[in-house]
């Protein structure tokens, strides 16, 4: 798919490739939580968090917001468990019906993780998922 990325986020990848040396592919501004999710190139997590989470912590600075990092994947399944990280994610099934729907698997135990204070991560990784793989909504299993 397409993404379209306002003037705003473009400025946000700018600096982020500045700081971590990684070009980020896409930037989701959340204003209601004062955070900022770049997608970066699949294989590149390490570097664009740094060593430490040094990088992140430069970028979260710079900006004064949260900064998210999420991997892309050139499958949906794939992606839609990189967006709930870090819950342990065992598998994703993807249902196209009416509507598409992915069906995330995650440890018991990590729950919350992937649902986030307030649905803030399941939130996150439904409009990530929405941008990249044209996803309706995301349930937990």
């Amino acid at each position: 798919m397409i993404v379209t990325l306002s003037d705003e986020a473009r400025q946000y990848i700018a600096l982020f490739d500045d700081e971590t040396d990684v070009p980020a592919i896409d930037c989701v501004v959340d204003d209601e939580y004062d955070r900022l999710a770049f997608v970066v190139p699949a294989g590149t997590m390490g570097q664009a968090i740094g060593p430490g989470g040094k990088h992140v912590r430069t970028v979260e600075s710079a900006l004064g917001r949260t900064v998210i990092v999420v991997e892309n994947a050139d499958r949906a399944a794939d992606f839609v468990a990189n967006a709930l990280a870090p819950a342990a994610v065992y598998n994703v099934t993807i249902s196209e019906n009416d509507t598409t729907i992915a069906y995330a698997e995650v440890d018991h135990d990590d729950r919350g993780v992937a649902i986030g204070k307030d649905g803030r991560r399941i939130d996150l990784a439904r409009r990530l998922a929405k941008r990249h793989f044209d996803i309706d909504g995301i349930e937990l299993t």
